[in-house]
């Protein structure tokens, strides 16, 4: 929960902020520090091009866990937690890395390490994140595994 935090507040937003306002915002801030606009300040050049790879970070984040995008994607999330099993999991800094076996991959952000390792002493990984994961901690998409 601290990197979402983070992001909001290198951003200036709130839970509120819709996908519209949201990206006002990241152009603007994006036209503040962007690193072309130090073309004769090298110091000043690295330090934009620092700024600029954590508003882009924190944009793309905080979009994949806005009610917006996870509306338009609540179908295919559904389809996933209640008929796929889970192929494999680890927590990484809070965050919880969920790979299922029809190859979507989920983040469940702010997960207590305490509830991680119950659920890896669970006999079903997935049975446990049906009861105690899904629904109870913000989650985003990251990604597809690619089907050869």
């Amino acid at each position: 929960m601290k990197k979402l935090g983070e992001h909001r507040k290198l951003l200036g937003v709130d839970k509120s902020v819709t996908l519209k306002e949201l990206k006002t915002i990241y152009r603007n801030t994006m036209k503040e520090a962007h690193p072309d606009k130090f073309i004769n300040d090298e110091a000043g050049r690295l330090g934009a091009e620092e700024k600029s790879k954590s508003v882009i970070e924190a944009y793309h984040f905080l979009v994949s866990i806005n009610p917006e995008t996870q509306e338009k994607y609540k179908e295919e999330y559904a389809e996933t937690i209640s008929n796929s099993i889970i192929q494999d999991f680890y927590l990484e800094k809070s965050i919880l890395k969920v790979q299922h076996f029809n190859g979507k991959m989920y983040e469940y952000i702010g997960v207590p390490r305490n509830t991680y390792i119950k659920m890896v002493n669970a006999d079903s990984p997935s049975r446990f994140a049906r009861r105690h994961i899904y629904g109870n901690f913000t989650y985003r998409k990251s990604g597809e595994a690619v089907v050869e």
